[in-house]
């Protein structure tokens, strides 16, 4: 075993190729998270995870990552921005008929860039300890990602669950290298979340239950991507013209003044998702959903949950002639159920806010004439 200053000097050149590699930031992590691991069982046990069983079918893999990777000694973990501009906050508009698509989805996926620069890492450390053995992960297995970034210092936990770097904001990605090397651990950063709770109180459905504790249930980012079925009635009004994703409890985070752009091309905005207009992506058929989302994290969900993310802001939208007519054409060519539920639901809801727009303008329209006629007769 080679002694202790060896690893250091490796360590140190790790993080060296790591960011000549691309990545932002890089540090080693432990293999001992003991109080993430009790955070998750109690989140668990509360059934917050929703339709996600294999957040707990997979419990003892994440609980413990030498049940995953056996011989595991520490993780290198990596973080890589991913927004093309600086974020800033803005209200999404309620009922805008603009598509409102998360940021990390906006261009290429970032599974298999993320993989191939870890890789290539991984081939750097082997050339200087030859006896390295590793895993490659990257959203792709049971590993609580977070804990290891905030034990490797890459930033810490905030109450939305986001890891926050106080250089970077949040919008970037995890990555993971589990290796066989006894590598130095960095320390943890302090939390600097304080007293500040704008996630929880901006969070469009409440799905923040707690400080660090979200209820995936209501989350929109977990019912336009994890979630299979209908989604709750009551919940749908709230999701506006989100229709992947949701990035109100990063926009509305402090931290994320500071956040940086991305040097990667693959993350730049395809198909225009950063400017769409609702009714246009509706219209793809299943084919042009499919190859307009190619190599896109998008394309996971499928054309159907895509029509049933759409429909629901559709239903949300300002009213509009034009949308009542886009949804009863796709009432006569549709033929997908669950769709169909959130069609009606959206016609419905558009029926009603037109019903309601006309009865305004006629109040307004004899409000106008009372006033005029109250005019005219004291002018004569």
């Amino acid at each position: 075993m080679p002694h202790h200053s060896d690893f250091d000097t490796l360590k140190q050149y790790v993080k060296q190729q790591a960011l000549e590699l691309g990545f932002e930031q890089c540090g080693i992590a432990p293999t001992d998270i003991s109080e993430h691991v009790e955070h998750y069982k109690r989140w668990l046990a509360k059934d917050y995870y929703g339709d996600m069983e294999y957040m707990k079918s997979r419990e003892a893999l994440r609980a413990d990552i030498n049940n995953l990777v056996p011989g595991t000694l520490s993780v290198i973990s990596v973080r890589l921005n991913y927004v093309p501009t600086p974020a800033r906050f803005s209200e999404p508009q309620q009922s805008s008929q603009m598509a409102n698509i998360s940021r990390y989805a906006l261009g290429r996926d970032y599974h298999k860039l993320m993989r191939n620069k870890l890789k290539k890492l991984a081939d750097k450390i082997k050339q200087r300890a030859a006896t390295l053995e590793h895993r490659v992960f990257v959203d792709s297995g049971p590993v609580l990602e977070r804990a290891y970034a905030e034990k490797a210092g890459l930033g810490w936990i905030g109450k939305n669950t986001m890891l926050i770097n106080e250089k970077a904001g949040s919008f970037f990605f995890l990555g993971e290298l589990l290796t066989n090397l006894p590598l130095p651990p960095d320390d943890a950063p302090a939390n600097q979340c304080g007293s500040c709770s704008a996630c929880l109180s901006l969070c469009p459905t409440g799905a923040i239950v707690a400080p660090y504790t979200v209820d995936a249930r209501k989350c929109i980012s977990y019912l336009t991507i994890e979630h299979f079925g209908s989604i709750d009635e009551n919940l749908r009004p709230l999701m506006g013209n989100r229709i992947y994703g949701c990035d109100d409890c990063q926009l509305v985070c402090p931290w994320n003044r500071y956040a940086s752009p991305t040097n990667e091309d693959d993350f730049t905005p395809r198909n225009s998702l950063d400017s769409a207009k609702l009714q246009e992506l509706f219209s793809w058929s299943e084919q042009e959903f499919l190859d307009r989302t190619q190599g896109s994290p998008i394309r996971r969900i499928g054309h159907e949950r895509w029509q049933r993310n759409i429909a629901i802001a559709l239903g949300n939208a300002e009213a509009s002639p034009e949308i009542i007519k886009v949804l009863d054409q796709w009432l006569v060519d549709g033929r997908s159920e669950l769709v169909k539920e959130h069609v009606e639901w959206a016609l419905q809801q558009q029926k009603d806010k037109t019903k309601t727009r006309k009865i305004n303008i006629d109040k307004l329209q004899d409000k106008l004439i009372r006033t005029t006629q109250k005019l005219v007769g004291h002018l004569g």
